[in-house]
């Protein structure tokens, strides 16, 4: 019976919770896919590979602007989700960095990929050019992508109230997943056929997207009772973080699937290259239209596991839900390290790529949410600017660490990086046996081992469960109580406001 009274309570409250408005969460969805797109050439792996293999910076340059640029995330981003958090304005606190960020992401990103004659392979001059260009770039994209990314936790408190904001956030991730892919299968032609084009490309795609991030202000809004809360001092609420158990295993994950990410895209750029011939090569590679092959198994794994994870997440819970992806794309990294050259194992290797990529984008956020709802019941603080940059702290250096160590990697095994075609492309399949033999051990293996040991760390996840589904009812019936509050505060102010101007 008692069970039972606590299930009506629950759906009640999820009732009284307001309804995220479409328009709302698809321009949210639309800047979160616009932002994550620029990321992925500026941070990932286009931008690096137009230096290294078209300019000639040497890779252990390379290799310093990433550790530094590591060390400028681990500093910026907890920064700024303080002063987000103490933000006061009209448009709320995440807002004014979204909608004032957007114009200088653009002019930075379009300034970033500019083609300066007779400096190709010039070092300094290289080393500066890509130093200044990631880390300007990042300053805004921080403010910006840490602002759209816990929006919904401003707009929503509840996992089934969030759950449209998520599902169109992957429907956009078509784009931000996509886009790249195909680039990275052209890259190669692009930055050594004509140069000055793709630089031009990039430029106004920054500016589109840049656009689009702007625009979407003015079409979703946070609860405002939140401005009003009493926020702890900077040790105070870092220490508050990191006492999250909770927070702490997730991070575990979040680190992995952010490194998993990098990773997998910074390896795409070169076998994309190495199957670019028509013909099975004599030892065994495949060629010609292999690797769309790759990218339909890896496509046909992120849509039937988002589906499942959609339908039997609310039955399963977000940990076990999160096991399963952890481990099936563990199992995929792991068997492609050692047996990736043989062309069916890396089919099923990137389909498990694919699960894992599903629980990244929808099931990730859901956890991250429960951890922040998690805080706030603790500590009685509403603090996702702070979560959200400790958040990056930690797993922005795996992005750099991800793109930077590859390179050394395979270049250890004997890869050649200026192994060309007479028209200027990179010749991959004329790499030696070794350094092909040893490819996928490069790319895969570390990601294979760090997602086993997030799947231990998931293992002992504590937010699951009756217990931890009753909370979050409770909490989300609380802030309904105090946004309402909040409202007829206004209200009475604006009233009151009038009353004295007639007067």
């Amino acid at each position: 019976m008692e069970e039972k009274t606590e299930q009506v309570t629950e759906t009640n409250t999820v009732l009284q919770e307001k309804p995220v408005k479409t328009s709302s969460a698809v321009w949210l969805g639309a800047a979160n896919a616009a932002t994550g797109l620029l990321c992925a050439f500026a941070e990932g792996s286009a931008f690096q590979y137009l230096f290294v293999n078209k300019l000639g910076l040497d890779t252990g340059l390379n290799n310093i602007i990433w550790i530094l640029f590591g060390i400028w995330n681990a500093v910026n981003d907890p920064i700024y989700g303080f002063l987000a958090d103490r933000t006061h304005s009209k448009l709320g606190r995440r807002r004014p960095w979204i909608r004032y960020g957007a114009p200088f992401m653009a002019l930075i990103y379009a300034l970033m990929w500019l083609s300066f004659p007779n400096m190709q392979g010039v070092q300094w001059f290289l080393f500066i050019q890509e130093f200044l260009g990631l880390f300007l770039y990042d300053i805004f994209y921080t403010a910006i992508a840490s602002a759209i990314y816990v929006m919904p936790y401003e707009m929503a408190v509840t996992n089934k109230a969030r759950n449209k904001i998520f599902l169109i956030n992957i429907a956009f991730s078509v784009i931000n997943y996509g886009a790249p892919m195909v680039l990275n299968s052209m890259l190669d032609d692009m930055i050594k056929g004509n140069y000055e084009m793709f630089c031009i490309a990039m430029a106004i795609g920054g500016i589109v997207c840049s656009a689009v991030v702007f625009a979407s202000t003015f079409f979703y809004k946070e609860n405002g009772y939140v401005q009003e809360e009493k926020q702890p001092k900077f040790w105070e609420g870092l220490k508050m973080c990191l006492k999250n158990k909770s927070f702490l295993l997730f991070e575990v994950v979040s680190w992995t699937v952010i490194f998993a990410q990098s990773a997998l895209m910074v390896g795409l750029t070169y076998l994309t290259g190495m199957w670019a011939n028509e013909n099975v090569t004599a030892d065994g590679w495949l060629g010609g239209t292999s690797i769309y092959v790759l990218y339909g198994a890896i496509a046909l794994g992120l849509i039937l596991f988002i589906v499942l994870f959609v339908k039997m997440t609310p039955k399963w819970g977000t940990r076990t839900s999160i096991l399963i992806a952890l481990g099936t794309m563990a199992i995929g990294c792991l068997l492609g390290s050692f047996l990736g050259r043989y062309f069916y194992i890396t089919v099923l290797t990137f389909f498990c790529c694919g699960a894992g990529l599903a629980g990244g984008i929808y099931l990730i956020p859901l956890i991250n949410g429960d951890v922040m709802d998690k805080d706030e019941m603790d500590n009685g603080h509403r603090r996702e600017g702070v979560y959200a940059g400790i958040n990056s702290l930690i797993t922005k250096p795996a992005m750099s660490i991800a793109t930077s160590i590859f390179p050394p990697l395979i270049g250890a095994f004997g890869f050649q990086f200026n192994l060309n075609n007479e028209d200027g492309t990179t010749n991959f399949l004329a790499q030696s046996t070794t350094a092909k033999d040893w490819f996928f051990f490069c790319w895969l293996f570390i990601t294979g081992i760090l997602l086993v040991l997030s799947f231990v760390a998931m293992w002992f996840y504590p937010l699951h469960g009756k217990e931890w589904d009753k909370a979050k009812a409770d909490l989300a019936q609380e802030h309904a109580k105090k946004e309402a509050a909040y409202e007829q505060e206004m209200l009475r102010k604006i009233q009151a406001s009038s009353t004295n101007e007639q007067k």
